[in-house]
């Protein structure tokens, strides 16, 4: 039998979790059921000075879980460890140009996601994605999306999906969604995505989970085909839920 979902995690969930109250009670309770069983699994170390609280735990893994909620689920496989800074860290990419040369390149990052092992967040960008549901910006959502991605083999913006029917259909739409977006990007023209989802196809993807729970009813208007196959894939509605008082 699971143990109760304690009172001061809910807590935490209503204080800093923007989408927590747009959600029925049903999935609620489900998502805490979720929650129980990755903090159970999933190891978190602080980092620069950072104490891990269960305000810290909570809040990610409530934002992780939300993409669980209806789904067959082995709770993000190949996560280990979440690596939580308080502020924005700095990576060493290393990248064989066409010449073969080998360039290193360090950037500012609020989170990264591992293929396997971990998951690195910034503690100030991810409480504060997760608590404005409406700037479409989360990058708690961000990097768990690459994770889910990520169970397919590749991280490639294809997540393994039901079925091959189910699968081709993605294909199609993530394609066609995907180019065009990036021929506006090039035109320079306004988009509705974060122009950083034309990064490449595991961007696209991860902005579009951002996109899909935070501002639902502006996605299902303006790209509805995206917003029917993501519905899908998470067997969720997001634009059909309570819209809070926070937007």
């Amino acid at each position: 039998m699971q143990r109760p979902f304690p009172a001061a995690w809910e807590a935490h969930l209503v204080a800093n979790m923007g989408l927590y109250s747009r959600l029925t009670r049903e999935d609620q309770l489900e998502l805490q059921r979720h929650i129980l069983v990755f903090l159970d699994e999933k190891h978190f170390e602080g980092c620069r000075g950072v104490e891990i609280t269960d305000e810290i735990r909570v809040t990610i893994a409530g934002n992780a879980c939300l993409l669980l909620l209806h789904r067959r689920t082995d709770y993000f496989p190949e996560l280990v460890t979440i690596l939580v800074y308080p502020s924005a860290f700095f990576v060493e990419h290393k990248e064989v140009d066409e010449h073969g040369l080998e360039m290193t390149e360090i950037a500012e990052n609020a989170g990264e996601s591992w293929d396997k092992g971990n998951v690195i967040l910034a503690w100030d960008s991810a409480k504060h994605g997760a608590l404005d549901p409406r700037d479409g910006l989360n990058v708690i959502l961000h990097e768990f999306a690459h994770q889910l991605d990520s169970e397919a083999g590749e991280t490639d913006g294809a997540p393994l999906m039901d079925s091959r029917a189910m699968a081709r259909g993605w294909a199609e739409t993530f394609q066609r969604e995907y180019d065009a977006l990036c021929e506006a990007v090039d035109d320079d023209r306004e988009t509705f995505l974060d122009d950083y989802a034309a990064t490449n196809p595991a961007e696209f993807f991860a902005v579009c989970v951002e996109t899909f729970f935070e501002k639902p009813w502006q996605m299902n208007e303006q790209h509805p085909e995206l917003y029917a196959a993501l519905q899908a894939y998470f067997k969720q509605d997001p634009a059909s839920w309570k819209r809070s008082a926070a937007g």
